[in-house]
């Protein structure tokens, strides 16, 4: 609204020695100049006038400024406001005159001001003094959303949130609508309203609060994309580019019809640098149009201008002094006649380490090396490229920056670095430090970040920034088990702890930390029917000059089952307990304590990716009456072996891997005690002997986009010396389910193996004895606790994330599974397996670790098992190595 100035003039003059006494009201501008305000929101109010002081408007008159004051302002600084109006004390200024309406001008040019008005306080012949009145506009005290549902105005209010506080001016206010309107458009509301009304705080004075009223209106969706010019490729795959628009579908799920105007952008150049990695060079989307359609959609056309498909002609090299031209042909691997791609070529120049061109000379300290791809000829649809080197000198380390490190000790995280001070240069090296950080797990893989700077004497500092996230685990449960009572279970593992600081109390946090030791505790007890204890500790650098590591380990696991005969006898009386459990299957136990040591060492060749380990462990079985051990019912036996593994680990991310593989094969071996004694049938299984080997491999490759592709294989093998033993009624393999057991005798002494699809345990091939031992059992022995001496499982997953969040990384996946295992070597037939596939998901937590949830479809039922063995959903917690 515009306010004018006006003046009202009138005088009141008393002579014979009387003192003039004059007024001047000036309110917002001064209608003589033409000087207007415009106002935003409300109406201005008019500022009462003095009337005992009067100025001839027709005669202006100069004075000088005596003194300015401010009036009516709360929260704005006074002399800040003199200094924008531009009136100064001692100025001389003309009444009425331009001066003034300047001065109102410039004060309502802030946009911070609702009313100005400039009076006359005195004036003394001709001196005058001036108060600036104004009115402050109000601050921005809270919204109110309507026509939005609770969890959409929590969203929107944390995109508004920081206007809070701030003057409401016409600017805030178109500024807030933009936001708002921008978040819908981005979820493909492109036709939203959004109206805003100031309303006033009756509360707080000078603050006032914005009703947002919100319209989304309806989603606007692509009936259709109309592409024009196309010929070369198939509509199919271009319409396959454009990732973030697509047509309508009734089953389009995953990538619904929405239009976004940013992604439609991205879209666009992303067809585009579709086809210039297929050999059309010049192709350009020459005009795009929308249309809208009945319903508010819209309807698309791309007019597309594909060019011609060019070709690799010649490829010269020039500057290339210290590699031969041969060699660096034989890197690029680009032939004459390959398709013109420039993407290809720039990945092959400067791409993967140990791959391009680039890693030839910066592996040998060249930083400063520079290859640029040169078009010196286009004839027809071939192109003569020139790469130009520029080869630099070598660069050599001179010190190493490390940042974000908060918790873990700078020695930690130096000792992984193959990057040292005094070393040339490597970009391979930095590549492999970034991947060796990531697997230690202590720092977001998300957010490590190597920087090479080059300094001016020709060396380099490399600064590692790092992002700490949390890395100890909890397990903390508990529930009602019907006759076993109250099962209860507390584990935690901190896996960057500080032994060195355990006198220290200020470092409890709630562990002292930072050494990457590793410390885990486990507790599991269901009353007097089971217990668990298992201690480990893990210093993965002993010495602390080399990467060797050193870890002991201690565990008990106790599991009587004799009480569960009074436990029945008390719940359904003497006769059922005799009847349902009998005397023997509900009276034995099993007990087993042990503890091991194991030296870990790093290679170097064939790579630096793997290590070796050997541990030595000892294992006490103590058995009664057990009928889930096949030929150990009773006794005490004896397991002293020695363990070798050999390993390859190349995994870019622990808890979602993109790329990289692992690989692993052990082999137990125990003492060969039957070459010495004359064992009987009593004692053959006192001392446990015979050897073990276990394969495990998996590997990852991106799809496309974010989708992977994991494939995994397991095996494993019991052997014995000779046939005077019998093969280890210990350490065998039990198939189906999660692969985490439960928690009786059953499990204990066994290499547990999922197979989600089928229940716990059920999947195996029966041996004739096997069978036979089945068949005239008293019930005791269970398929599902058989055990085989051999096995073999294959997978192949799908994973996709939903979120890479440190705090909650989620992702989803689709399976195919198969495995098997035999009680015999006669049986053993690799091909012959039960198959699965299905869908699941994975949430890893810090706290947690990795939570699984799957639904399987076995297809091979197994015949004799209730369910047929199938079980579809399957629960884990913790990553699964089998």
């Amino acid at each position: 609204m515009m306010i004018r100035t006006f003046m009202n003039t009138f005088s009141c003059f008393r002579r014979s020695g009387v003192s003039v006494r004059s007024f001047l009201f000036i309110p917002f501008l001064l209608s003589s100049v033409g000087v207007f305000a415009q106002f935003p929101l409300g109406v201005g109010r008019k500022i009462e006038q003095p009337k005992e002081i009067a100025v001839n408007y027709e005669r202006p008159k100069e004075y000088t400024i005596s003194k300015i004051t401010v009036s009516g302002v709360k929260f704005l600084d006074p002399n800040t406001l003199i200094s924008v109006s531009g009136l100064n004390v001692n100025d001389k200024i003309t009444i009425p005159g331009e001066r003034i309406s300047t001065a109102i001008r410039r004060l309502m040019e802030q946009g911070i001001i609702e009313d100005v008005a400039i009076n006359i306080a005195k004036i003394d012949f001709d001196k005058v003094e001036l108060d600036i009145h104004l009115r402050e506009r109000p601050r921005l005290n809270k919204f109110v959303f309507k026509g939005l549902r609770k969890g959409e105005i929590d969203a929107v209010s944390d995109k508004v949130k920081a206007n809070k506080g701030k003057v409401i001016t016409d600017a805030l206010i178109k500024n807030i609508q933009l936001t708002i309107k921008r978040i819908y458009i981005e979820k493909g509301y492109l036709n939203t309203v959004v109206q805003i009304k100031q309303i006033s705080d009756t509360i707080r004075a000078n603050n006032a609060a914005l009703i947002v009223n919100i319209d989304k209106k309806n989603k606007v969706k692509i009936d259709d994309i109309t592409l024009i010019g196309v010929n070369e490729l198939p509509d199919w795959k271009v319409l396959g580019k454009l990732k973030s628009t697509k047509i309508k579908a009734p089953l389009r799920i995953f990538s619904p019809s929405k239009f976004i105007p940013k992604k439609f952008e991205e879209d666009k150049k992303a067809l585009v640098d579709y086809y210039n990695k297929k050999g059309y060079r010049d192709a350009q989307i020459t005009s795009d149009s929308t249309f809208s359609t009945d319903g508010d959609n819209l309807r698309i056309v791309l007019n597309i201008n594909e060019g011609t498909r060019f070709y690799y002609r010649n490829i010269t090299w020039t500057g290339n002094y210290l590699r031969k031209t041969k060699d660096l042909e034989a890197i690029l691997s680009i032939k004459k006649g390959d398709i013109y791609n420039p993407e290809e070529l720039n990945k092959k120049i400067n791409g993967i380490p140990q791959g391009d061109v680039s890693s030839a000379y910066m592996d040998d300290g060249y930083l400063f090396f520079n290859c640029e791809p040169v078009e010196i000829a286009v004839e027809g649809d071939s192109i003569d490229i020139e790469m130009r080197i520029r080869e630099g000198k070598q660069a050599t380390i001179n010190r190493i920056i490390l940042n974000g490190n908060t918790k873990t000790s700078d020695h930690v995280v130096m000792r992984e670095l193959l990057t040292k001070p005094g070393q040339k240069f490597s970009k391979t090296e930095l590549i492999e430090t970034q991947q060796t950080l990531s697997r230690l797990g202590y720092f977001d893989p998300q957010k490590i970040e190597p920087k090479p700077i080059p300094q001016a004497d020709g060396t380099v500092d490399i600064e590692y920034n790092v992002e700490e996230k949390p890395s100890d685990n909890i397990e903390l449960s508990g529930g009602w088990g019907g006759l076993q009572g109250f099962v209860g279970t507390f584990g935690v593992i901190f896996n960057n702890f500080s032994a060195r600081n355990i006198t220290n109390l200020k470092k409890w946090k709630p562990l002292p930390a930072g050494d990457g030791q590793r410390l885990a505790l486990r507790l599991q007890a269901s009353g007097r029917f089971y217990q668990t204890y298992s201690l480990s500790f893990t210093e993965p650098w002993i010495g602390g000059k080399k990467p060797n590591s050193f870890s002991v380990s201690i565990f008990h696991t106790s599991s009587d089952n004799r009480g569960y005969q009074k436990a029945l006898e008390k719940q359904y009386g003497a006769d059922y307990a005799s009847i349902y459990g009998g005397s023997s299957l509900y009276s034995g136990y099993f007990k087993n304590t042990g503890g091991s040591v194991t030296y870990g060492k790093r290679l170097n060749w064939p790579d630096r990716s793997f290590s070796f380990n050997a541990a030595l462990s000892y294992q006490r079985y103590n058995v009664d009456n057990s009928y889930f051990i096949p030929g150990f019912q009773k006794g005490v036996a004896n397991d002293l072996s020695v363990a070798f593994t050999l390993s390859r680990y190349s995994l870019d991310n622990p808890q979602f891997t993109r790329a990289g593989s692992q690989f692993t094969l052990s082999a137990t071996f125990n003492p060969p005690y039957s070459a010495f004694r004359n064992g009987t049938v009593t004692d053959k299984f006192k001392w446990i002997e015979g050897h073990k080997w276990m394969f495990d491999g998996d590997w990852y490759a991106p799809v496309v986009g974010k989708l992977i592709f994991h494939a995994k294989a397991n095996m494993g093998f019991l052997g014995k010396y000779g046939g005077r033993v019998d093969f280890s009624p210990f350490g065998r393999f039990i198939l189906g389910g999660a692969g985490m057991g439960m928690q009786n005798s059953m499990n204990v002494g066994a290499d547990l193996i999922g197979l989600r699809g089928y229940d716990e345990g059920v999947v195996h091939e029966l041996s004739m004895a096997e069978a036979e031992q089945l068949r005239t059992s008293t019930g005791s022995v269970t398929l599902s606790r058989m055990g085989g001496i051999a096995y073999s499982k294959y997978a192949a997953e799908l994973r996709y994330p939903v979120s890479l969040n440190p705090q909650a990384t989620i992702f989803l996946l689709t399976f195919v599974e198969a495995g098997n295992s035999w009680g015999s070597y006669k049986d053993f037939n690799p091909f012959k397996l039960r198959r699965t596939a299905g869908v699941g998901a994975r949430i890893f937590m810090p706290a947690f670790g990795m939570i699984g949830l799957d639904f399987g479809k076995g297809f091979d039922p197994i015949p004799g098992i209730s369910n047929r063995g199938l079980k579809s959903f399957t629960f884990s917690i913790g990553q699964q190595i089998r």
